[in-house]
């Protein structure tokens, strides 16, 4: 089945919401306004490709987060798929942050 683009924008806007309420365990703000989340590609079939860091390659959560992301992604009402390809490249730093994350975090 093919979705229209408003479709797929919805979807998008669902799976922002769920990827919103994964956290990173060792800091109190949710990967998605951390910066952890590099980009969420659907295609018109509403398979989703999520391309995501992690604060540092040796995280405590490196096995499990990536498991969660995708889990809580596939779930997303409308998604046939979720492949999660997760990359170091380039590095995350705090800069990635969204101001709501630096302000939580007191770094405003």
């Amino acid at each position: 089945m093919k979705f229209t683009d408003d479709q797929i924008a919805d979807i998008g806007e669902e799976i922002i919401g769920v990827l919103k309420t994964v956290y990173d365990p060792e800091i109190p703000v949710d990967i998605y306004e951390l910066g952890l989340i590099y980009d969420v590609q659907i295609s018109d079939d509403a398979d989703v490709k999520i391309i995501m860091t992690l604060t540092t390659p040796n995280c405590p959560v490196a096995e499990t987060l990536p498991q969660e992301v995708k889990d809580k992604v596939a779930e997303v009402e409308l998604v046939n798929s979720v492949d999660l390809e997760l990359t170091f490249e380039p590095s995350w730093n705090k800069d990635m942050m969204s101001e709501e994350a630096k302000f939580e975090l007191g770094m405003l």
